[in-house]
Formats: structure tokens, C-alpha cells, sequence
């Protein structure tokens, strides 16, 4: 089998690989023409003028607006992944549960939270928690995307967690019970360690959504960075230009993220390569071991 061959597809043979590249080729040269035209579009609209871009080299529009909105996105994104990923967790475990009614349960509060629009579950909250007053005024509309955000994204997560244990070898699992370790114990020490990494690129996936769900709050007055480029481009005269700086913003935000995805699953992977994961999950296995089972024995 040649190099290149995957289980998924065969590897592509000489006309393939011609085939491929004309079809990038061509692939390229369309965005290549779509960047040209929209550029020349946008300066025949004046779009480019120095006028247009000036205010951005001013460090009032970035203390006013950009600065303060940029800290709102990155609040909002921060206690949203880090709150969908507890809770994404926690009901992806349960639905692995071995009781009947605890994975129904789980599983029927994950499909509701899936089904639900961000924006309406958003605008939903933050009218609820306005009329009861369950967080004080000037944190409202954080509470309402950041919740919203949660929801969501755990149940998002949670299917995630599900997928990647079942997708590890059932042997595994087997050899665990019958060295008498508890379900907690298989989860902890054998199962989420493996699962983390096989999952790390979906996760970031969708750390990146809640990213950009963020500009959603926009719509219940929240301050977050499109809402700031928004303002930015009524009060200078330059929505255009306004917006090309937040999508800068946002694409490095993203790729930064993604980078520092990228490098943690590296090194996860490099551990396990060496060795390390297997012999810290075969310690735990013997520390943690069920009393009155000697693993030690053959």
C-alpha cells in the first residue's frame, strides 16, 4: 500500500494528483479574483482614503471603544469556555451512565439545550433576569451571553465527550473492571485521559464558535467588539474600514487560539509517545487498584 493510502480512501494516483491540483489551482485563482474585485470596489467607494483608516492610529477611538469592547468579547468568551467545558464534562459522562434514567435525563436536558437559538435563549435571559432582578443591572447582559453560551456549548461538548469514549478500544474498559477498578477510577484514569486527546480538535472547534457567538450580545445591549466597530464606524463615518479592523481582530484572536490548541495537543500526544501517560496510568491503576485485588500477581 503506497504511503499516502488511508483507511478512509485510497491514496491518488498520477491523474488524480493532476486532477487535484488543476482544481486548486482554479480554486485559488477564483478567491484571487473575488479579493481583487472586492478591492477595487471598496476603493472606487473612497473606502481606502486616509481619512478612512486615520482615526484608528488615535489611541482615543481605541480607548473608547475598541479596548473596552475587545475586553467584553474576551470576558464573555473566557467564563463561556470555561463554564461549557465543566458542564459539557459532567452531562457527557452522564450519559454514559449505567443507569437507565440518568442518561435518559441527561441525554433529554442535552438535546433541549442543542435545540434552543443562541440569540433567543439570549434575549430570553437577559429579559428574565431583568424583570426578577437575579444579577444587578450593569452585569445583566454579561450574565444572559454568558449563560446563553453555556447551554449551548455544553451540550455541544457533551456530545463531543460521549463520542470520543466510546471510541476507545472496549478492551481497555474490560481490563480495568477486572483488575477492580471503580467506574469513577475507569473514567479518571483510563478513559478521559485518552478521550481528552482524540477530542482536542473538535473542542477547539468549538471554542472558537463561542468566540464568535459572542457578537451575538450585541442584540441585548451587551458592549463586545462588533458592537464597538459598529460605533466606531457611526461616529468617524467609516463602517467599512471599522469592520475590516474587528475581522483582524477576530481571525487573530482565533488563530492565536487554535495555535495554542494545536501546541497543547502536540504535547499531549509527545507524552503519551514516550511513554509517560502509560506509565503514570499504570501506577494509578496499581495505587488505586480495588482493596483485596493483587494486580502484582501472574
Amino acid at each position: 500500500m503506497s504511503s499516502g493510502a488511508s483507511v478512509l480512501f485510497d491514496a491518488p494516483g498520477p491523474k488524480a494528483r493532476v486532477r487535484h491540483w488543476i482544481y486548486s489551482v482554479l480554486v485559488a485563482a477564483v478567491l484571487v479574483a473575488i479579493a481583487v474585485w472586492m478591492f477595487l470596489a471598496f476603493q472606487r467607494e473612497g473606502q481606502f482614503t486616509a481619512e478612512k483608516w486615520k482615526p484608528f492610529l488615535e489611541a482615543e477611538v481605541w480607548e473608547t471603544y475598541l479596548l473596552p469592547g475587545l475586553e467584553g468579547t474576551l470576558t464573555a468568551a473566557v467564563l463561556s469556555i470555561i463554564g461549557a467545558l465543566i458542564f459539557g464534562m459532567i452531562f457527557g459522562v452522564l450519559r454514559l451512565s449505567d443507569h437507565t434514567w440518568v442518561r435518559w435525563v441527561a441525554g433529554a436536558i442535552v438535546e433541549l439545550a442543542r435545540a434552543i437559538p443562541v440569540l433567543i435563549l439570549m434575549i430570553f435571559l437577559f429579559a428574565v433576569f431583568g424583570d426578577y432582578k437575579v444579577f444587578p443591572s450593569d452585569q445583566l447582559a454579561l450574565a444572559a451571553v454568558v449563560i446563553a453560551l453555556i447551554v449551548y456549548n455544553a451540550s455541544v461538548i457533551a456530545e463531543i465527550v460521549r463520542a470520543g469514549i466510546r471510541s476507545l478500544p472496549k478492551g481497555q474498559s474490560e481490563a480495568a473492571v477486572a483488575l477492580g477498578m471503580r467506574k469513577t477510577q475507569l473514567m479518571r484514569l483510563v478513559l478521559l485521559p485518552q478521550a481528552i486527546t482524540a477530542m482536542l480538535p473538535a473542542l477547539v472547534s468549538q471554542m472558537v464558535v463561542v468566540l464568535k457567538d459572542t457578537a451575538l450580545g450585541y442584540q441585548i445591549t451587551y458592549v463586545e467588539l462588533v458592537r464597538s466597530g459598529q460605533q466606531v464606524g457611526a461616529a468617524e463615518q467609516n463602517t467599512i474600514p471599522a469592520l475590516m479592523v474587528i475581522a483582524v481582530i477576530m481571525i487573530s484572536l482565533n488563530i492565536t487560539l487554535s495555535f495554542l490548541a494545536t501546541r497543547l495537543e502536540k504535547r499531549l500526544r509527545s507524552r503519551r509517545k514516550k511513554g509517560g501517560g502509560a506509565v503514570l496510568a499504570a501506577d494509578s491503576i496499581v495505587t488505586d487498584a480495588a482493596p483485596g485485588v493483587d494486580i502484582t500477581k501472574k
